[in-house]
């Protein structure tokens, strides 16, 4: 029943990251932001996530995980409830800041009581792996909630759907959920608080901009801020004698390995469903419902490897398991070399699959190997790694993919005949190219769109093609990496 609780919180946090994706019509209409408040209100959540994980497992280690779990439930559900009611674009990238603070409280939160309710190390992978999959699920089910409430109800109906899911978690979680902290943890320091969140924000933040515009001198400061931060708070912990992190963690080999693993995997994963789901939508022309539908292939494959993931590990061998994971999500990066504006959805739902079991196997295994291999009083600490890479991975995915497609897009030559300012709205993206289209007479405005799909599958099969690469490569240096990582029997 703990589990089940646990399960549900991180369920919703993932949930809540995706879907907003589909609602930027209906805000534009009703908020009228700038271009430039859209992209905030669609980033400042995942942006202030990834800043805080560390800082909140930590916090969860000194304060209490259980006590930081159930009060950012109750903070999460009443920003939530305002959210659903802002009335300004201001308003809502407020609300939806600090969203972001109380996110970063659960996650950390509910991997680390996993931690530590479930002493069984066979139980751990199996609750392990039940909390992969509801993370899995959760991204991969929001665009499909979101796409349901939006067709029946006010964009706002997407937030207050997280009050009943908070009251069942904190009524039952004061119940079931078992108190645990680091005995010993030693201050929070807050100047480490920070330079860790100006780190991350900053490099995160400046690996999006550089994908979506290129680099500008906004982007090389938050990159030189974020890498400056970063390395000022890694001597910063090894000089602390209870520092927030314990970089020392780094150091052994089974760590290390398992968080580069963990990190690549989302960076595959993330990176293709980002720019399949734009294919499904402007090039196949899908309603967004009907896309979250056809993505769901890869929430099933990862539920299913998740569950399944620890009996494997010990079956066969830690680095076979994630190697043979990140193996399979290269290979579903690579059958996108085949993919055709017009290829049929059997072909697409069998690599989402595909991609959806290597990422399920790969990142639990990981997450449970992370867990494993630290002290259960740093147990917060190590979720929030877990987490961050997740974070940093999705974020450079859609980086490095949307570099490679918008470099190829943008390459691509109009067709003649086509009015500049059309064209050059079809250049700026595939969505402008749309928009565009249907401005213009029938046979003209197809041959543009069918110009700009072609142009965008292009770009799609060369940036999978690289990330392919890039995955065999960490399959090779996992097996290497983890060659001697066992999960407790």
């Amino acid at each position: 029943m703990a589990l089940s609780v646990l399960a549900l919180a991180v369920l919703l946090v993932c949930i809540d990251a995706t879907v907003l994706a589909l609602a930027t019509p209906f805000l534009s209409e009703d908020l009228d932001p700038s271009s430039t408040q859209l992209l905030w209100i669609g980033d400042v959540y995942s942006f202030v996530i990834a800043g805080l994980l560390v800082s909140m497992g930590s916090l969860g280690d000194r304060v209490g995980r259980k006590r930081l779990l159930l009060t950012g439930s109750v903070i999460f559900g009443v920003l939530s409830a305002l959210t659903a009611y802002a009335h300004s674009a201001e308003a809502m990238i407020a609300w939806r800041a600090l969203m972001g603070v109380a996110g970063a409280t659960l996650m950390p939160s509910t991997l680390a009581l996993i931690r530590n309710i479930f002493s069984n190390p066979r139980e751990r992978s199996v609750a392990i792996g039940i909390w992969g999959a509801m993370a899995s699920a959760g991204a991969a089910v929001g665009p499909v909630v979101g796409g349901f409430l939006l067709e029946h109800f006010w964009w706002g109906s997407v937030f207050l759907l997280n009050l009943p899911v908070m009251a069942v978690l904190v009524v039952v979680g004061l119940r079931l959920l078992p108190e645990s902290r680091d005995p010993a943890p030693g201050p929070w320091d807050l100047p480490s608080v920070a330079l860790s969140m100006i780190g991350i924000i900053g490099v995160v933040y400046a690996v999006k901009e550089a994908a979506a515009y290129g680099l500008r001198w906004d982007v090389a400061t938050a990159a030189a801020l974020g890498a400056l931060s970063l390395a000022a708070f890694v001597r910063r912990q090894l000089r602390l004698p209870k520092p927030l992190l314990d970089m020392r963690l780094f150091r052994r080999r089974g760590f290390s390995g398992a968080v580069l693993a963990d990190l690549l995997t989302i960076f595959g994963l993330a990176g293709l469903v980002f720019f399949l789901s734009q294919f499904l939508q402007l090039v196949q022309l899908r309603s967004p419902f009907e896309a979250g539908l056809a993505e769901l292939p890869a929430g099933v494959g990862a539920i299913a490897a998740g569950l399944v993931a620890g009996l494997v590990a010990r079956r066969t061998s830690v680095r076979g398991a994630v190697s043979g994971g990140l193996a399979a999500v290269a290979l579903a990066l690579g059958a996108v070399v085949g993919l055709r504006p017009v290829s049929d959805y059997w072909v697409l739902g069998l690599l989402l699959l595909v991609l959806g079991l290597g990422a399920g196997l790969s990142f639990t295994v990981t997450a449970d190997i992370m867990l494993s291999t630290v002290p259960k009083e740093q147990a917060g600490a190590a979720s929030a790694v877990s987490e961050t890479a997740y974070e940093l991975g999705s974020a450079l995915g859609i980086a490095l993919l949307g570099s490679v497609v918008t470099g190829f897009y943008r390459g691509h030559a109009v067709p003649e005949g086509i009015p500049a300012e059309a064209a050059e709205q079809a250049r700026s993206s595939l969505g402008g190219a749309v928009e565009a289209a249907r401005g213009l007479p029938g046979p003209t405005g197809e041959r543009l769109l069918t110009t700009a799909q072609d142009a965008f599958t292009e770009g799609l099969r060369a940036g999978a093609s690289v990330a392919a690469v890039v995955l065999l490569a960490a399959a090779a240096a996992s097996w290497r990496l983890l060659r001697d990582q066992r999960l407790e029997d």
